[in-house]
């Protein structure tokens, strides 16, 4: 990790309002961040600590399909009574309105799923659908960039992410409760694009197009961009969350100041509370500041469910849709004004925030140690930051100065064309993406059952993803295919490892 003197900091943060330094820290502490946090430079043995991605946090139980659902191991007893609450909340199943079973009244009445397990199953990676298999875990958001001076100016300040479809809203959702008709289907077809390697070898990337079939109310806007997105894991969510912003900024250079083709920057969004600006650091296009926000827009738009946080009782149904907001609603004033009241999203986020990161795996065998010397040899660490200590003053003491091992800076960068969606998400640009964590991707198949990787499961495997990296990535992702194919595949297994 790079660490700015709070003088040097850039002077957007500053604007921003954001912290410039580590002003939960001593002195002392200061100095051992920093130099816990120092780039490694001994590819012989493992870092200390570095089985532990999660601090003390860190699940250390047995590696199985619900290696991603452990509680962290370093809350109370009392919490993980809370904690399998908010487990139970976020298996239950909704239901449509009106119902004898009150407590889960309020389905849709658009929507993608009954549940957020059904979209997080086993808390882990969504896919794309592939033979049989059903969209529930992944879906398109639907919006367009700003027009008029007007909409360019609420961009600007924040006010406005980007602008959703007058009809369908800001996602796509095939589901629908009885006698309403879904929106449309997702459509997915792929061109297969031979690569060659440096050394001769060939892999086969698949481009994906996107369109909607079966559309339930008129067409689209001719200005509405399709973004598909997979549902991303759930683990060390409350960790990220208590990242300090000075350590995220303090890796920021849009304007690639120090010449290394790499100009991450900062999301900022407003707080949905205060008002005030403060650090995207959730979403594919680190849209969202806070897990509790995210949960709130997730039962909204996902699930039609409201939320004292996002107060929707028919979700994302627009005023267009008047069929859609003629149907009742699952409000039930005993237990509160929304159908998912304070009790069931504290809860709820609750569960989120305490998702342990499993331990590391074989960190000290020869070719784990080489591909990791690979992944910073190539240029993967200039994105995907190895480590974090998360703040002295966190809400929650087990959330409170670990050591982490993310590998994300949290910073949206250009991807490249290849990549992009062309939908703006506020700083994002429809080009930009967020550095996803990399921490529990190794065993994405034994806990979700496949190997599909970016935010539409394109890739099919690490390697392709590797090489899908466009824009700042592109010379990273070109060191990667010139490597002879016992480093790539160490570099790989490095990745398994994590």
């Amino acid at each position: 990790m790079v660490f700015v003197p709070c003088v040097l900091m850039p002077v957007f943060a500053r604007d921003a309002g954001m912290p410039t330094d580590r002003s939960d820290l001593t002195p002392e502490d200061a100095a051992r961040v920093k130099a816990i946090t120092a780039s490694a430079t001994d590819f012989s043995v493992p870092e200390k600590f570095e089985l532990m991605q999660g601090g003390a946090s860190t699940s250390k139980k047995r590696v199985n399909r619900d290696a991603f659902s452990q509680s962290s191991a370093n809350i109370s007893f009392e919490e993980e009574g809370t904690f399998k609450l908010g487990n139970a909340l976020f298996r239950k199943l909704w239901v449509s309105s009106p119902s004898s079973t009150q407590a889960s009244d309020g389905l849709g009445p658009l929507f993608n799923a009954r549940a957020c397990q059904s979209c997080h199953l086993k808390d882990g990676r969504g896919h794309p659908p592939e033979g049989n298999s059903d969209a529930t875990s992944m879906f398109l958001r639907l919006a367009r960039q700003a027009e008029t001076e007007e909409e360019k100016r609420l961009v600007a300040e924040h006010a406005a992410p980007n602008f959703p479809d007058p009809v369908y809203g800001g996602q796509l959702q095939d589901l629908a409760v009885p006698g309403l008709a879904g929106e449309g289907r997702m459509k997915i077809s792929y061109e297969e694009m031979p690569v060659t390697l440096g050394d001769g070898i060939s892999v086969s990337l698949r481009k994906p197009t996107y369109a909607v079939e079966n559309l339930g109310y008129g067409p689209l806007d001719p200005r509405t961009t399709l973004s598909p997105r997979v549902t991303p894991q759930m683990i060390g969510l409350g960790l990220v969350e208590q990242i300090h912003p000075a350590d995220i900024l303090a890796n920021a250079d849009p304007d690639d100041a120090d010449g290394d083709g790499i100009s991450g920057k900062a999301s900022f969004v407003r707080d949905p509370k205060t008002g005030e600006l403060t650090l995207g650091r959730f979403g594919w296009k680190a849209s969202t500041p806070t897990i509790r926000e995210q949960t709130a827009e997730a039962f909204a738009g996902d699930i039609g469910i409201s939320s004292p946080d996002a107060p929707r009782h028919w979700g994302d149904c627009t005023q267009a849709q008047t069929a859609c907001l003629d149907r009742p609603n699952g409000v039930q004033e005993r237990l509160g004004d929304t159908e998912a009241p304070d009790p069931v999203l504290d809860l709820v986020t609750f569960y989120s925030q305490h998702l342990a990161v499993p331990a590391r795996r074989d960190i000290g065998k020869p070719n784990v140690l080489r591909g990791k010397q690979v992944f910073y040899e190539s240029g993967c660490a200039s994105c995907h930051t190895p480590k974090f200590v998360t703040r002295r003053d966190a809400p929650n003491k087990a959330h409170a100065f670990q050591l982490i091992w993310p590998y994300s800076d949290f910073l949206l960068h250009d991807m490249g064309e290849g990549l992009a969606d062309g939908q703006q998400v506020g700083d994002a640009t429809g080009s930009e993406w967020r550095t996803p964590p990399l921490w529990g991707i190794g065993l994405t198949e034994r806990v979700s059952g496949h190997t599909f990787f970016l935010h539409d499961g394109r890739a099919r495997n690490l390697t392709e993803a590797i090489l899908w990296h466009g824009g700042e990535a592109q010379a990273a992702r070109d060191r990667f295919a010139d490597l002879p194919a016992t480093e790539r595949e160490a570099l790989v297994t490095f990745l398994e490892s994590l």
